[in-house]
Parts: C-alpha cells; structure tokens; sequence
C-alpha cells in the first residue's frame, strides 16, 4: 500500500529550504518519491493521503541516553515520541534495549549520521510543529507515533 504523507513545508533534510504544500510518497517501508502534493497525488491516484500541519522532514538520530522508562519496550517508544528512528549503540548497551530496538525497526548505529529524505531510501519521517515539537514519527514507513 502507497500512502502520501502532506504537510504545510516538507524539507529533505532539516537544513534545506522548505517545499510548501510539499509531500513524501511511501510504498512499503521506502521513500517512493518527494515533491509537490498536487504532483504526487497525480502520480500515485490510489494512495492513500495522510495530511500534517507543520513540517515533514526525515526522522531524526537520538545521540543521548534513552529516556528513563519502566522498560526497554517503553524507552524506545520514549524515543520514536520524540521523532527519533535511531540510537546511537554507546546508549543502547544491553540485550534487552538492542532487542526491543529490532522488534520497533529503530536502528542501532555506531555514530550518528545526517539524516536525509532520499528516493529509494528507507522511509523514516517525522513532523514538527513550529516549537519544534513531534507530532507523527514514521519508522520504515510504519506510523509508529502520533500526538493528536
């Protein structure tokens, strides 16, 4: 299934300039392709259209530790609540954290990396509002977290 996330400003990545009334297309768990909505809409009739007030741009790279939570579960939705699809491996040093991390598609990386939306490229989202705030994370192109 090909869904169309839209958003008010949609940037490729958080230094870019901002595509108003831009969009990304997801067809599985990769980017499908990112441009104007209307362009989109065209291109991919069938899909399904999520619309986002704020900006859309590529999930983000937690690089601290994990939020305190009863469990490993809840720390790293902790982190997907925050618009991260990533930790660094220095902060996710057990068994159960690594694991739990696996099971929720979250990537376990050695250093952090920037952070992009790419054609083809595993297709990891999050929304702000204007403060900076999360509003939906998608994790390999699964709506793992929304805050409305």
């Amino acid at each position: 299934m090909l869904t169309i996330h839209a958003a008010e400003r949609v940037r490729r990545t958080w230094e870019s300039a901002s595509l108003e009334g831009g969009a990304v297309a997801v067809e599985g768990g990769r980017v499908a392709a990112v441009g104007p909505l209307a362009e989109l809409a065209e291109r991919f009739p069938d899909a399904r259209v999520r619309r986002w007030p704020g900006v859309l741009g590529p999930a983000r790279v937690h690089e601290g530790p994990l939020p305190d939570a009863p469990t490993p579960r809840e720390q790293v939705h902790a982190v997907l609540k925050l618009g991260a699809v990533a930790v660094l491996a220095e902060y996710a040093g057990s068994r159960e954290l690594r694991a739990a991390a696996e099971r929720n598609d979250v990537a376990v990386l050695e250093r952090a990396r920037p952070a992009a939306l790419v054609d083809l490229g595993r297709a990891d989202l999050a929304v702000l509002d204007d403060g900076g705030a999360c509003i939906a994370t998608v994790c390999a192109g699964r709506l793992v977290h929304r805050r409305r």
